[in-house]
């Protein structure tokens, strides 16, 4: 299989995105960086001169990835499956960085302007409906990640749903004073997560409480860091009563939360959301979202939109799946 650039950047230690910088010759990287990329792909037989181009040169058969965060584990995740889907594909990806403090519409629409590429891949960009007709006059193969829309194909992922079933199952085991500790409310995940949440507490005639819904003071990534979630666990643990039971919003934030209740020396079930590899290992209950499967399979969906423009749209809706591991329980309860 052909080395990736996911690959260059483990091996060099570095982040995707500044391996994409040092190929698109950005101007924003150290020397010594710089250097010890190009010098990590010729060991691994990368050729990083199609990209010494510049993605002004408008060669064929490249892909741009569009992303606000690539630093968070779920972009990681969505990654490793749009490189394994392009890994059989004559097809070379660019990954363009959606900064935050600035419009991010304006910079999608300004990269598209420029036919930079064949194909891309908006992730996690949650643009209106009025904003991505805009987009769709550009008349550019595109496919969503994370998103929905009846303009474009995509592939999704039901985060009320997630919530709801998480919510639910606490719910059906008696607990009715339940706590999230939530990312930045104004995100679309969070916001369709504490919906799912609150739809749960209604079918249970349980009424909502504002107070229960907690962040952490650092919003690095919008909160969905470690940090962030031990701070709003402090929080908590701090209120009285205490709740019976938390409903986690990424599994990021819940190694922050366990290793806050570990200290505190309390014990409150959790269940989070994602279900990243590291939960097996801390025993996190969790929703199951299939970060890796929607990668690929948006590719995939790209690339037949290149092969054949007069597809039908395509909208794939993946839904969750509760994964009960030990933290979900109480002290004296054992998963059978």
């Amino acid at each position: 299989m052909s080395k990736t650039i996911y690959d260059i950047a483990k091996a060099a230690g570095v982040s995707i995105a500044t391996v994409s910088r040092v190929f698109n010759q950005a101007e924003n990287v150290k020397p010594q960086t710089r250097k010890k990329v190009l010098k990590v792909a010729e060991e691994m037989g990368y050729h990083p001169h199609v990209y010494a181009q510049g993605l002004a040169s408008k060669k064929k058969n490249r892909i741009l990835m569009l992303a606000p965060v690539m630093s968070n584990y779920f972009f990681t995740e969505v990654l490793r499956g749009i490189q394994d889907s392009l890994a059989e594909e004559n097809f070379e990806l660019n990954i363009v960085n959606i900064g935050r403090k600035k419009d991010a519409f304006k910079q999608v629409s300004e990269t598209l302007k420029k036919r930079w590429a064949e194909g891309y891949l908006l992730v996690s960009l949650h643009f209106s409906d009025k904003e991505l007709k805009t987009l769709s006059r550009y008349d550019t193969p595109l496919c969503l990640v994370d998103d929905f829309s009846n303009l474009f194909d995509s592939v999704s992922f039901n985060n009320e749903e997630g919530a709801f079933m998480a919510t639910d199952y606490f719910l059906k085991k008696g607990y009715k004073r339940i706590a999230v500790l939530s990312a930045d409310a104004t995100s679309i995940p969070i916001r369709d997560r504490i919906a799912g949440y609150k739809r749960a507490l209604s079918e249970h005639d349980i009424p909502f409480d504002e107070k229960l819904i907690v962040v952490g003071d650092n919003m690095e990534r919008d909160g969905f860091t470690e940090l962030s979630g031990y701070q709003a666990m402090n929080k908590i643990i701090a209120m009285d009563p205490l709740p019976d039971a938390v409903f986690c919003t990424s599994d990021t934030k819940a190694v922050g939360a366990k290793k806050a209740l570990e200290e505190q020396k309390v014990h409150i079930p959790i269940i989070s959301f994602d279900n990243l590899t590291i939960a097996e290992y801390i025993g996190l209950s969790t929703v199951n979202q299939p970060m890796y499967d929607m990668g690929f399979r948006a590719t995939n969906k790209l690339i037949q939109r290149l092969h054949n423009p007069e597809l039908r749209i395509s909208n794939e809706v993946h839904y969750p799946e509760l994964v009960i591991r030990s933290s979900s329980e109480k002290l004296n309860e054992v998963i059978t």
